[in-house]
């Protein structure tokens, strides 16, 4: 579903500016050092309105996480969450996950969330999908050793198809699980998450390690 124009969307952005890296470019190798010294970091891809990402950041308060997200009426929802939390820790990029080598250095980050990507479910838009080798290969240039993927998805198929493509490209599975909140709530979830919950979807996630 396609998200709707947020009004005044020029001014909520820049009430927001301190969370908007626009320049992320000149951040690469570098994001640690200008933003949280010291700081692991952490990349979402697709952030949506940011429930999971300022809930993550809150949790995790010694590490660094950088948000990408494409649509622009949804990263501003989700800098606002930030806000709204006073959160130090959080960064927001408004970008294509196509462009992640752009943003980052190979061995720069710790930790990849892809969490309820569109799964393209048509075998020609299969390249689009964010566990298509080509990305999980641009992946694994960016991870430290050791460096994960947490992945979640209400979407059966493109589950199973994930798997499959993290094994085919050397990564090590673990906490692979087909019904996630199957005895209660596990984690933070995201708006979708606990849409698909509760209407009896059961939620797939799995990690995967860059060996």
């Amino acid at each position: 579903m396609r998200m709707r124009k947020k009004p005044n969307l020029p001014e909520r952005m820049d009430a927001c500016a301190e969370y908007q890296i626009k320049n992320p470019e000149d951040f690469r190798g570098k994001w640690s050092e200008k933003c949280f010294p010291g700081a692991p970091l952490h990349v979402e891809v697709g952030c949506g309105k940011g429930r999971f990402t300022a809930g993550t950041a809150e949790a995790i308060p010694d590490a660094l996480l950088v948000a990408v997200e494409i649509v622009p009426d949804a990263m501003v929802m989700a800098m606002e969450a930030a806000r709204a939390k006073e959160l130090k820790n959080v960064r927001y990029i408004h970008g294509d996950a196509k462009m992640l080598e752009q943003f980052f250095a190979e061995g720069e980050v710790e930790r990849i969330y892809l969490n309820f990507s569109d799964p393209w479910p048509h075998n020609r838009h299969a390249k689009r999908r964010l566990t298509y080798p080509t990305f999980l290969e641009s992946y694994k240039k960016l991870l430290v050793p050791g460096g994960q993927i947490h992945f979640k998805t209400d979407n059966s198929p493109l589950f199973e198809y994930s798997v499959r493509q993290f094994e085919k490209c050397g990564y090590a599975l673990s906490e692979v699980t087909r019904d996630l909140h199957a005895n209660g709530p596990v984690g933070i979830m995201t708006d979708y998450e606990i849409k698909f919950s509760s209407q009896g979807y059961p939620i797939n996630r799995c990690v995967a390690t860059k060996i």
